[in-house]
């Protein structure tokens, strides 16, 4: 419950493959704080689907729905929040704003079942750099995570099995990456300037199997 982080949380129900709610959570957001310096970007799903299930082809309804919220989604909070960020005063470095957006090691090394989802990570890796440097312009910096295995909603869904045998194939620490840890690195990139254009790997050293 964000109100039991206290007043300077505020939460708005969003969809972000919507336009419309989008604004209004940036709008509402400015005018409660008076303007928007930072932007992350963690919405994502990641059902696996095979290309060719027992049912037949992988249905498009599947594919559209990953790439419109994981890639398109991005997007669409990318530049809405970046037109605000213009407005803000620039600090000693001409900086305005920062948007951190997340990807996956899974937009570089894929399994089995994760066409849909590897291909919307990736997505959010090759945008990362034109963005940036269209941005720099403008004082605003453009990074994106790669997280590996983490404990979140989306791998919790996973059968227990699958979550125990997942949870171990990182070399070290040999465990799931923690909430606070990416926090940590998100926190690193708001206050490090020179952080800017790039992906950045935050997976104790793993390299996804093919499955």
């Amino acid at each position: 419950m964000s109100s039991e982080l206290g007043d300077a949380v505020l939460f708005f129900n969003t969809d972000v493959t919507n336009e419309e709610t989008v604004r209004a959570a940036i709008n509402n957001t400015i005018d409660t704080f008076g303007a928007i310096h930072v932007a992350i970007n963690c919405a994502g799903v990641g059902t696996p689907t095979k290309v060719l299930t027992k049912e037949g082809p992988m249905p498009m309804k599947h594919f559209n729905q990953v790439m419109q919220i994981n890639l398109v989604g991005t997007m669409i909070v990318t530049r809405l929040v970046a037109e605000k960020m213009l407005k803000n005063t620039p600090n000693e470095d001409g900086e305005r704003g920062v948007i951190i957006n997340t990807a996956s090691i899974a937009a570089f090394e894929g399994q089995i079942g994760q066409a849909a989802y590897s291909a919307s990570k990736a997505g959010v890796v090759g945008m990362t750099l034109p963005i940036a440097r269209e941005f720099a312009d403008y004082g605003i910096r453009v990074v994106t995570i790669a997280p590996g295995l983490f404990e979140t909603p989306m791998f919790a869904g996973l059968p227990e099995k699958a979550r125990e045998a997942l949870s171990k194939m990182a070399p070290f620490p040999s465990r799931l990456g923690k909430p606070s840890e990416f926090a940590l690195l998100v926190k690193q990139i708001i206050e490090n300037p020179m952080l800017n254009a790039c992906t950045i790997r935050l997976d104790a050293a793993l390299r996804m199997a093919g499955k």
